[in-house]
C-alpha cells in the first residue's frame, strides 16, 4: 500500500462535481453508504476487524499535511438493523484516540490469536513520532473484538541493544523512532508461521537516505529488528560503504551489482510490496523508489536449507531495461495477471518523460524477471493502483486512482495463452469525478459476488464508495498452481510446514481472507483437514502433524468468500517411523529382550477405531498390557535394581486387561497389540476420555517376567498427540 508524496500545485475547477452514472455504467458513486470524511486519507485498507464476516475498512489519515485522527469504519451487514456495504463511522468508540501523520494503515494478525491488529506507519516531517502498533482486544486480549489499543512501546522489542541498527540518536522515550515512513508491509519471511514487518523510510525531506528495515515476529506480536550485519547507523541516514544492514554487502545507492558485493536499501520509496517473484514459495521484497531505480531483493530460504539470511540485492537481473526512468514512481503492484501462476506487475508513473508519465505493465517469464508488457498513457500522475475483477471474468483488472484527475478503470483482455493487454474502459464503467486520491481499495463489501471500490482522497475532498451494480457474481475459483514437495522424513514432534501459492481474482488482501485447507492421508483412509494461513503476497502455509506415519498424501483446497473452490494436485511424501515420539529407555528382561513401542495409523478425535499401539521383542507367552497417560513424560525406576522405567506420569490407564503376548517362551517374539481408538470408543468412563483434538497422550507397555524385579518388565514409551 501507498502513502504520502510530494503535492502538485493545481488548478481544478468543479473539483467536486459528480456526475450521475450512465446507465451502461458498472460503477455508480454511492456517497450515502460511508461516512462524511473531509480529511486527508492517505490509505484504505480492508479487513473483518469484528469477525462478523463482513469487510470492515481503516483509514490512513494526514500524511505529510500533519497530525490526524485516523478512522475506522464498520461495515453494518451482520449488525442489528444494518444493511451489507454501508460503513459507519466507529473511530471514536473503537479506535485510540490519536492524532498522528500517517501515510499507511495495515491490517495484520501479528500475535496469531485469530483477530486483524493494526500497524501504522507514520511520518515525521513536522513532529518527530513513532510508527505504532494497534493491537484488536479480542482474541488473546480478552476484551471485545474490534476494539483498539495502542501498545506502540511494549510491541518494538530491543531497540536498543543488539542487533539493533538504530541510532541512539532516533530513539523516542515513549517507544519507538523517528522515521519518514510511507508505508509497512507485512509477510512471513523466515516461515516460522507468524507475520514479519518490513519497514520503509524515504528519509527526511524525501532524500532516499535512511535505510528500510525488516522486524521479526517472536510469535507473540513482539518485534525485533532483523539486522545480520550487526551494524549500528550514527545517524539517521545509512552512508555509502556501511553494512546493508538485512541485505547482503556494502550499502551503494543505485547500484547494479546482484552478485551480493553491494545492496541498495535506502530510496525515497513510497511503497514495498512482498510477494514470490521466482516460484521458490518464499518472500521476495519489491521496494519502490520515487525518483531511483525499484529496487528487488530475494529471500534465499530455500539456498540456505530454511534459515532466513541476508536477501540479495537481483534489481539489476529483475526488471528489463527501460522498466522505469524519472522521478515520478509512486506505487507498483504485484498480481497474477495472464493466470500463468506467477506475479506480474503494474507500475505507477514509472516512466516519466517531460511533464508526461507512464504507467507500465510488465510480465513475468516465470523465473522473477520482468519484461515491459504494455505502456498506458498517465495523463494526470498516477498515484496507486489496485486490482480487481470488476467484470467477473476470472483475469485482474485495475483501478487506477489518479492525483488531480479522472480514475481510471482498465479492462484485462487476457487471451488464456499466457498473453495479457489492458483496455481504458473509464468512459463506459466509471463516473466522472475529479479528486486529489491517494489510494483506491477493492473488494466485495456488499456480499454480492462483485467488487467495490473506496478512494481516499486528500486536500479536504470527500472520499468516494463506488458500488458495482453489475450483480455478476463471482464464479471462478481460486487457483493452487504450485504447492511445496515436503521431504521424505523420519516420525516426530515437529510438524510437515507445506507451503502454496494460492491465487485468485481478486487483491491480495481480499484473497487473504479466504478459506484454505491443508488436507492429508495415509491411505486408504479419509483426507483430514488443517487450516493454512496467508504469509501474505500469494503465499499461504500449513502443518501436517509429524506424528503421521506412512505413505502421506496431500492437496490444498482453497474457498473463496463466494463458495468456489479449487484444488490442487496431490503430491506425498514418506514418513518412516512410529506414529508419534518413541523416548524414554525400556527395560532388559530376563531372556535380554529389549520391548519397544510404536504406533500406526492415525490418532482421531473423531475416530473409533484406526490407531494401533504394539509392543514387540516382548517375552513370549508373557500376560501383559498397554497402559497410558495425559500428564506427560516421566522417568521413574520400576523397583530398586531394575533396568526398567516408568515413562508416563500418573495418573494412568489401563487398557484391555492383561492378555497373553504370544510367541515362543523364553524368546523375544512375544507382541502386545491393541487399538487405542476403539478402546476408548468401548470404555467411555475411562481417562480421558472423550478426548479432544490437541491432547497430548503418552503410552507404555508392561508384562510379566519373573524372576526380574517385582518379576514385571516395561517397555521404552510413545509420546502422541490426537489429530482432529
Amino acid at each position: 500500500m501507498q502513502s504520502a508524496r510530494p503535492h502538485l500545485s493545481l488548478t481544478l475547477p468543479g473539483l467536486l462535481a459528480l456526475t450521475a452514472p450512465l446507465h451502461a455504467q458498472i460503477f455508480s458513486n454511492s456517497p450515502t453508504k460511508l461516512p462524511s470524511d473531509t480529511g486527508r486519507t492517505e490509505n484504505v485498507d480492508f479487513a473483518d476487524v469484528d469477525g462478523d464476516g463482513d469487510l470492515d475498512a481503516a483509514l490512513a489519515e494526514g500524511g505529510e499535511y500533519g497530525d490526524d485522527q485516523n478512522n475506522l469504519w464498520i461495515n453494518r451487514g451482520f449488525e442489528a438493523g444494518g444493511t451489507l456495504g454501508f460503513l459507519a463511522d466507529r473511530t471514536a468508540t473503537q479506535f485510540p484516540a490519536l492524532l498522528d501523520a500517517s501515510g499507511d494503515i495495515e491490517f495484520a494478525d501479528i500475535d496469531g490469536d485469530g483477530d486483524v491488529d493494526i500497524y501504522v506507519a507514520n511520518q515525521s516531517m513536522f513532529v518527530n513520532q513513532s510508527s505504532r502498533w494497534w493491537i484488536n482486544m479480542g482474541g488473546v486480549q480478552g476484551g471485545t473484538q474490534g476494539f483498539f489499543q495502542d501498545q506502540t512501546p511494549s510491541r518494538w522489542s530491543g531497540l536498543n541493544v543488539a542487533p539493533t541498527s538504530i541510532a541512539a540518536s532516533v530513539l523516542l522515550p515513549g517507544g519507538g523512532f523517528i522515521d519518514w515512513s510511507g508505508d509497512g508491509d507485512f509477510g512471513d519471511l523466515d516461515n516460522d508461521g507468524d507475520l514479519d514487518l518490513v519497514h520503509s523510510s524515504y528519509g527526511p525531506v524525501f532524500s532516499g537516505t535512511a535505510p528500510t528495515r525488516v522486524f521479526l515476529n517472536n510469535g507473540d506480536g513482539l518485534f525485533q529488528e532483523f539486522n545480520p550485519s550487526g551494524f549500528r547507523l550514527a545517524s539517521a541516514s545509512i552512508q555509502n560503504g556501511n553494512p546493508a544492514l538485512w541485505a547482503q554487502g556494502a550499502q551503494q545507492a543505485d547500484t547494479n551489482d546482484t552478485s551480493g558485493t553491494n545492496a541498495d536499501i535506502a530510496t525515497n520509496g513510497l511503497d514495498i510490496d512482498l510477494g514470490d517473484i521466482d516460484g521458490d514459495l518464499d518472500l521476495d521484497l519489491l521496494h519502490g523508489a520515487r525518483d531511483q531505480a525499484v529496487r528487488m531483493f530475494r529471500n534465499r530460504l530455500v539456498e540456505n536449507g530454511g534459515a532466513l539470511t541476508a536477501l540479495t540485492d537481483i534489481s539489476s537481473a529483475t526488471f528489463a531495461p527501460g522498466s522505469f526512468a524519472g522521478g515520478s514512481k509512486y506505487e507498483q503492484e504485484m498480481g497474477d495477471c495472464d493466470n500463468d501462476g506467477d506475479l506480474d506487475l503494474y507500475g505507477v508513473s514509472w516512466r516519466q518523460i517531460g511533464a508526461t508519465w507512464d504507467d507500465l505493465t510488465l510480465v513475468n517469464n516465470g523465473t522473477g524477471f520482468l519484461a515491459v508488457n504494455q505502456t498506458l498513457p498517465d495523463v494526470f500522475d498516477d498515484n496507486e493502483a489496485d486490482f480487481l475483477d470488476y467484470d467477473n471474468d476470472g483475469d485482474l483488472d485495475v483501478y487506477v486512482a489518479s492525483f488531480g484527475g479522472q480514475d481510471r478503470l482498465y479492462r484485462n483482455d487476457f487471451t488464456g495463452a499466457g498473453v495479457f493487454s489492458h483496455t481504458n474502459v473509464t468512459a463506459t464503467q466509471l463516473p466522472v469525478f475529479v479528486r486529489i486520491a491517494l489510494d483506491a481499495d477493492c473488494a466485495d463489501l456488499d456480499h454480492d459476488g462483485d467488487t467495490e471500490v473506496v478512494v481516499g482522497n486528500h486536500s479536504g475532498q470527500l472520499d468516494v464508495y463506488l458500488t458495482n451494480e453489475s450483480n455478476v457474481a463471482d464464479t471462478h475459483a481460486p487457483r493452487v498452481p504450485n504447492v511445496e514437495q515436503a521431504p521424505n522424513r523420519a516420525t516426530g514432534i515437529a510438524p510437515t510446514v507445506v507451503r502454496a501459492q494460492v491465487y485468485d481474482n481478486a487483491s491480495y488482501y481480499e484473497t487473504w481472507y479466504i478459506d484454505v485447507q491443508l488436507e492429508f492421508r495415509v491411505a486408504p483412509s479419509g483426507f483430514l483437514a488443517v487450516p493454512m494461513h496467508a504469509s501474505q503476497g500469494q503465499i499461504w502455509r500449513g502443518e501436517i502433524p509429524g506424528q503421521v506415519a506412512g505413505l502421506v498424501e496431500y492437496r490444498v483446497r482453497a474457498t473463496d468468500r463466494n463458495g468456489n473452490v479449487g484444488v490442487s494436485t496431490t503430491r506425498s511424501f514418506n514418513a518412516s517411523g512410529s506414529g508419534g515420539v518413541v523416548y524414554c529407555t525400556a527395560g532388559t528382561t530376563t531372556n535380554g529382550c529389549t520391548p519397544s513401542i510404536t504406533g500406526s495409523g492415525l490418532a482421531l478425535a473423531s475416530a473409533t477405531s484406526g490407531f494401533t499401539l504394539t509392543v514387540a521383542n516382548v517375552e513370549g507367552q508373557r500376560a501383559g498390557l498397554i497402559y497410558y497417560g495425559l500428564s506427560g513424560r516421566a522417568a521413574l525406576p520400576w523397583g530398586s535394581g531394575g533396568t526398567s522405567l516408568i515413562c508416563v506420569k500418573v495418573p494412568t490407564q489401563r487398557m484391555t486387561a492383561s492378555t497373553s503376548s504370544g510367541g515362543t517362551f523364553g524368546a523375544c517374539d512375544g507382541v502386545l497389540s491393541e487399538d487405542w481408538r476403539a478402546f476408548l470408543a468401548t470404555h467411555p468412563s475411562a481417562s480421558g476420555n472423550p478426548l479432544q483434538a490437541g491432547v497430548q497422550v503418552n503410552a507404555q507397555g508392561w508384562f510379566r517376567d519373573p524372576p526380574a524385579v517385582k518379576s514385571t518388565n516395561l517397555s521404552n514409551a510413545l509420546e502422541f498427540v490426537v489429530l482432529p
